[in-house]
């Protein structure tokens, strides 16, 4: 009966561990547009390509829904969910408003450490950096900037928000072009001070003024909001 037990566990172990492999996997390709909004994931192409069965893709694309990176649609599987230029607006709102309520909860509880840390994150940004690194890099640092936000739930909306926009932030770098990364960079710097300053209210002001903008430069582009692919 011991060794029966521990059989199921190691299995499960296993499992568990292929699935956040798959889950990393799918996470990557969608987070750097290598499967786009209203692209289907097929469970059986994901299983052949990552040699593992069907069990730990299923409970991979779970993972993924809960993060707001794929969607299930009845008789047609999981997808990666397809923003309307009326859904992202309304989505950017929510986040206007959410997201400096995170803040001014992290802001007292971010250490000296982590502050440098995303000085050094803008100094990489300001390098001028492809679009690709750019994203990567600028999630990290907007991320890190809540990681002082003790209140869970609060935390996991920020980041399912920021995970259903990020083909539109791609497209939005796209379409504003390197010419305008120096206001970014300037917001950003806004921001930091603030954060450092531990000025709450500014810190708030800043953070929904460099949302808010990202918004309307994405509202006079609705080439950025092509149909579903089906």
């Amino acid at each position: 009966m011991v060794t029966v037990q521990a059989q199921r566990t190691g299995n499960g172990v296993q499992t568990n561990a292929a699935s956040h492999r798959v889950a990393d996997y799918l996470r990557t390709a969608i987070l750097s547009g290598e499967i786009g909004p209203g692209e289907r994931i097929r469970q059986e192409d994901v299983a052949e390509r990552l040699g593992a069965s069907r069990l730990p893709v299923r409970e991979a694309l779970r993972i993924l829904e809960a993060e707001g990176l794929t969607e299930h649609l009845p008789n047609k599987g999981a997808r990666v969910p397809w923003l309307s230029m009326q859904d992202l607006n309304v989505i950017y709102k929510i986040r206007e408003r959410l997201e400096p309520l995170a803040l001014t909860e992290s802001i007292p509880n971010l250490s000296g450490t982590e502050l440098r840390e995303l000085d050094r994150l803008q100094g990489r940004i300001e390098a001028d950096t492809g679009i690709s690194e750019f994203l990567t890099l600028d999630r990290e640092f907007h991320l890190m900037t809540y990681t002082g936000c003790q209140v869970d739930q609060l935390s996991m909306m920020v980041v399912r928000l920021w995970n259903s926009t990020q083909h539109y932030r791609r497209a939005f770098m796209n379409v504003s072009g390197a010419s305008r990364r120096w206001v970014i960079n300037a917001e950003h710097r806004l921001l930091l001070d603030a954060i450092e300053r531990r000025d709450v209210v500014d810190a708030e002001r800043h953070l929904a003024g460099h949302i808010r903008r990202t918004r309307i430069e994405l509202s006079r582009h609705p080439e950025a909001f092509e149909g579903p692919i089906v």
